[in-house]
């Protein structure tokens, strides 16, 4: 990334819970007073996708995808161990401790607080959330761990690009094992709509402004003008969401809190297996730090965006990934002073020079 392009976390985004909640809350008031806004945008449909949430999750994902610049593949050769944590970390072992993890507890641990058919639906969006690592928010924790930005460019790159191959078949396999039969066409429809094609626009948006203007005026001029639109999509997502989700939060409450245990303990484990897999390879710090940061966190708006195409936002699958968003921030920042805290793990060594354009 250029080094002027300022990647502090900002006041809004720091307590993106707090706002999420609030979002939450007035979702849910608006769906018990107003009921007929939620029954009138629910009519605006096309092949069960939500147009008007569409368009919102659009928003969401198109800003972030302008971020990566994924002609920093070419340097994925160099010091490739960092990349091999991170797809071993994501892919082989992250869906799969996120199915038992919440398998566990929805099934046996809150066997007596959640109805089997509830719990199904919950490990369904935990197993969405499992299957997509985070591609935009690690470059915050990246530089807040005073990772190096280059290589977590690459890192996240070539992530983006595993997502388009990997995640259909993975969450199709961890939902039947679930016995939630999804069709093939809608799961594919659900990634082409949310992640090929604001990819693909952020991409040629990218590239277009650049060819025009340059790499420091897309940074220091073009990117800030977006810095709210993915948030500001999320939150309107959210109201729109919980306006339909109102019954159900409204009968289960407690619900929120036991959802989020298990994603809080697989945030956890996560991390510590990718950031102490990267001590085990002697990498230096500041790849370690981001690796444990990308698999750690979530691509909660893919989750979030597939969950509805496959499931509607009505249904509690949906709440289950939006409780994801709610975690994801005070968690993660607990995860940064961790890192912080533990660099002298990884001794004195600097990270072999990768660069990148970003």
């Amino acid at each position: 990334m250029n080094g002027k392009h300022k990647l502090d976390i900002g006041f809004f985004d720091k307590y993106l819970t707090v706002w999420v909640a609030l979002c939450m809350l007035a979702g849910v008031l608006i769906g018990k007073f107003l009921p007929g806004i939620p029954a009138f945008l629910g009519r605006f449909e096309y092949a069960q996708v939500s147009i008007p949430i569409a368009v919102l999750i659009w928003l969401m994902i198109w800003p972030m995808m302008m971020k990566v610049d994924f002609a920093s593949i070419k340097y994925a050769g160099k010091n490739p161990k960092g990349l091999y944590v991170t797809w071993v970390t994501n892919w082989v072992i992250k869906p799969f401790t996120m199915y038992a993890i919440a398998a566990f507890f929805f099934f046996v641990v809150f066997k007596s607080l959640i109805p089997k058919e509830l719990a199904r639906d919950y490990l369904a969006g935990a197993i969405l959330l499992g299957a997509a690592p985070c591609t935009a928010m690690v470059f915050v924790w990246s530089h807040l761990t005073r990772g190096n930005p280059a290589y977590t460019v690459v890192q996240v790159a070539t992530n983006d690009l595993i997502i388009l191959v990997a995640f259909i078949p993975i969450v199709k396999f961890l939902l039947g094992v679930n016995d939630i039969s999804v069709p093939w066409n809608t799961l594919i429809l659900s990634v082409v709509l949310f992640v090929v094609v604001p990819l693909s626009g952020g991409m040629l948006t990218r590239f277009h402004v650049i060819k025009a203007k340059g790499l420091d005026y897309f940074n220091t001029a073009f990117l800030p003008r977006f810095s709210r639109v993915t948030i500001g999509g999320l939150l309107l997502t959210l109201v729109l969401i919980f306006s339909l989700q109102g019954e159900i939060i409204v009968k289960n409450p407690l619900h929120i809190v036991l959802i989020a245990v298990p994603l809080v303990i697989q945030t956890y484990l996560i991390f510590f297996i990718a950031y102490l897999a990267a001590k085990k390879l002697k990498l230096s710090y500041d790849i370690a730090a981001p690796a444990g940061m990308i698999g750690a966190s979530n691509f909660f708006e893919l989750a979030v965006a597939v969950a509805i195409s496959l499931f509607g936002a009505s249904s509690p699958v949906v709440l289950a990934t939006i409780v994801g968003v709610l975690t994801e921030v005070p968690v993660m920042l607990h995860l940064v002073k961790i890192a912080n805290r533990t660099t002298h793990w990884f001794g004195d060594g600097k990270a072999k020079k990768v660069t990148a354009r970003s």
